[in-house]
């Protein structure tokens, strides 16, 4: 009989959604070194870190028991996610920054280029960018390719409409839904877009 020690993660992880609870032990010490001394190097403070490692296991145990998690062979690349997107909020919380939500009638991405930034913004601008580059990836083409135009190349709608050869109305449909999904996936993947 295999051990729970053999296992591979994703293993572990569907064995612990399944109702096998004490795997998740073996999840945490194979995984807790690597993430606590990662958060530890973030916020040079080992109650802080301490706190923080908590609060990561804990969104960690949420999202499997809810079953929201998407394993894509990735446990480890997605709980450092977790970390990293607690260290910055803190970092914001202690910093008091102003918080910015995107919505629809208000975009994120008109935020990022009119911000004074410190070297914790500049980290938080480059996580931001990292991670709406990950959320852009995963939406359908058509979107992407609407958002790209619209953000990046800085295009019209008439003119998007013109080079994608639909309607001014579906490319603002598009983009609409780009920014639905972009804000479902963000919080599927446990990501603040804010800054």
């Amino acid at each position: 009989m295999e051990t729970t020690d053999q296992r591979t993660d994703y293993e572990l992880v569907m064995a612990y959604q399944e109702g096998e609870q004490q795997v998740f032990k073996t999840l945490l010490q194979r995984h807790k070194q690597k993430v606590y001394n990662y958060i530890l190097s973030l916020v040079k403070d080992k109650t802080l870190a301490d706190d923080i490692f908590q609060d990561t296991f804990i969104k960690v145990i949420n999202t499997l028991r809810s079953g929201t998690y998407r394993d894509e062979g990735k446990f480890i690349q997605w709980v450092m996610r977790i970390a990293h997107n607690l260290v910055i909020d803190h970092v914001r919380k202690s910093q008091k920054f102003h918080m910015v939500y995107s919505t629809e009638d208000y975009d994120v991405f008109d935020v990022l280029n009119s911000l004074d930034l410190t070297m914790e913004d500049r980290m938080i601008k480059k996580q931001i960018y990292n991670d709406i580059h990950f959320l852009i990836k995963q939406l359908p083409k058509e979107q992407r390719r609407v958002l790209i135009m619209r953000h990046y190349a800085d295009m019209s709608f008439k003119e998007i409409a013109e080079k994608t050869g639909v309607s001014i109305n579906t490319a603002l449909g598009r983009m609409r839904y780009a920014l639905i999904n972009i804000r479902r996936l963000a919080e599927e993947n446990s990501i603040v877009l804010s800054m």
